[in-house]
């Protein structure tokens, strides 16, 4: 027998693991909670050195912390554990969603007027109109719809302009789009905690990378003090865009959903 009898099952165990490791790395990446699990971390690891050293009592009241961690992972971790929950629900169900849509019928063509869209896009720059517009794909957002006003009105760029016109009473906050459709406008969406976006964005920027964090939706932006268009996508951001790109990026997005 050798050092270490491993079979198959353990490097496949020891892949799951890495592969989980890496998923929750990405989560708390570029947050306040990177720190937290350090530290969490690092008092695991002492735990474990003053129990070799046979340190009595310093292990003793080092094993009472250690014994609620799971407790305190949760209540301080609860919003990466929700994404994560989130990340792996909003996975299954959509490779479901493809499964059955692959044996039922044929792939749908964008529905989306994207054409409208981006002509609309391009005058808010111009004018420097800020705006948030989210798309929705396979993810329902009715939580977040029910906090605006409802629209359910066809895409067009004259009804995105006005939603988004400085002085009409919806254009603080989100317009949720679903398919072809603005279902709702002055929708509250939650603030994402990042620190890795940079500086100068405002709320309108992180609000955009929250909710694309938490669903598959994505988010265009136009900024009111610049005028620059940004597109996110699980909450990474691609700033300053032009019409050509955010046509590509909404082409290719809505075709895998």
């Amino acid at each position: 027998m050798g050092f270490l009898d491993l079979d198959i099952f353990d490097f496949l165990d020891i892949l799951l693991v890495t592969a989980l490791l890496y998923q929750l790395y990405k989560l708390v990446k570029g947050t306040v909670a990177i720190k937290i699990f350090i530290g969490l971390a690092s008092t695991y690891l002492f735990w474990k050195l003053v129990g070799a050293l046979q340190m009595e009592l310093l292990s003793e009241i080092l094993g009472q912390f250690i014994g609620v961690g799971v407790l305190a992972i949760i209540i301080v971790f609860q919003q990466e554990i929700r994404k994560f929950l989130l990340m792996i629900g909003t996975t299954s169900f959509q490779n479901q969603q493809h499964f059955f849509k692959n044996i039922l019928k044929p792939k749908k063509v964008i529905s989306l007027n994207i054409n409208d869209l981006l002509l609309a896009c391009n005058s808010m720059a111009q004018s420097k109109t800020g705006a948030l517009i989210i798309i929705t794909r396979n993810t329902e957002l009715g939580t977040f719809e029910r906090t605006g006003e409802k629209i359910n009105a066809r895409v067009s760029k004259g009804l995105i302009e006005s939603i988004f016109f400085k002085n009409s009473p919806l254009h603080d906050g989100a317009a949720i789009i679903s398919k072809n459709t603005i279902v709702a406008a002055r929708c509250v969406l939650p603030v994402s905690d990042q620190v890795n976006l940079p500086i100068h964005m405002g709320l309108r920027h992180r609000a955009a990378a929250s909710l694309t964090e938490m669903t598959d939706a994505l988010a265009i932006t136009v900024s009111e003090e610049t005028g620059k268009i940004s597109y996110l996508k699980q909450g990474r951001l691609k700033e300053n865009i032009n019409a050509e790109h955010l046509e590509k990026f909404l082409k290719r997005d809505l075709k895998n959903s």
